[in-house]
């Protein structure tokens, strides 16, 4: 446990500036809704008639005039990225960052094993990205009771839901690189992250490119289609989990094997 609070406490500056920024970004995005709101229709049919781009962003099938239908695109794409971002780089640096850091042998020369590292460093990644969910989610919450509009409680919850498994994901993922590389890795974690993000984009184009949702962890955070059915897509949350246990996995298999210099 001692290692596990050590990573929170040399870690929580950036937890607390990768969470204000999300949460104000969120909390502006919500509160400007009203002022927005009048012209929204007009909005409306403008994305209606930009063709691809329309589909790319999944807005072809959200009434942009709707609170819920802002809300999952406008915010949707401040959390995605912002948090798919958060979770690539804490995952990237997580194992990594101690041979950058030059306290590697420090670390290794106590009376812990490599497992109890992984495990440790491990769980303080996922109570982070816990930490910064919960606390936008609340600043959201707040803001949607500023400005008084009624949102449907359970396809927010949904999104929210949706964006923590991505970022869990992407974690993992990240954390299993980690492993393999040695220095900073934070351009592979970023550069991943863009890469998932786009992907998924390109899946919105056509028809025949949906089955890329199967490999981007964005697949089941397409806000369109957690509005429409009111549910996350199992079939994608399935190959998402599976991508998790084999980061973790990496990680379990590499790092006790690593040699440290």
């Amino acid at each position: 446990m001692g290692l596990f609070f050590h990573e929170l406490k040399r870690n929580r500056l950036s937890l607390l500036v990768w969470t204000g920024v999300i949460s104000f970004m969120l909390a502006i995005c919500v509160l400007i809704y009203p002022e927005m709101s009048a012209q929204m229709g007009d909005i409306s049919e403008v994305f209606a008639d930009m063709g691809s781009f329309t589909a790319a962003f999944g807005m072809d099938e959200l009434d942009f005039g709707e609170f819920m239908g802002f809300f999952a695109v406008e915010c949707g794409n401040v959390l995605g990225m912002g948090g798919a971002f958060f979770a690539a780089v804490i995952g990237i640096c997580a194992l990594s960052g101690e041979e950058k850091e030059g306290t590697a042998e420090f670390l290794l020369a106590h009376p812990i094993s490599r497992k109890k590292v992984i495990a440790a460093k491990l769980c303080a990644v996922f109570f982070r990205i816990t930490v910064m969910n919960l606390t936008v989610a609340a600043i959201t919450v707040l803001s949607v009771l500023i400005i008084g509009e009624k949102a449907d409680v359970k396809v927010m919850a949904l999104i929210f839901i949706a964006y923590y498994i991505m970022q869990i994901e992407i974690a993992a993922v990240t954390f299993g690189i980690s492993a393999f590389i040695k220095g900073s890795g934070i351009g592979i974690g970023l550069g991943l992250a863009v890469g998932f993000y786009f992907v998924n984009i390109i899946s919105n184009l056509t028809k025949d490119l949906e089955f890329l949702k199967y490999i981007t962890p964005f697949g089941y955070t397409e806000g369109a289609d957690i509005v429409s059915n009111e549910a996350l897509n199992m079939g994608y949350l399935a190959v998402g989990a599976l991508a998790f246990v084999a980061g973790i996995t990496a990680a379990f298999l590499k790092y006790p094997k690593k040699d440290i210099v």
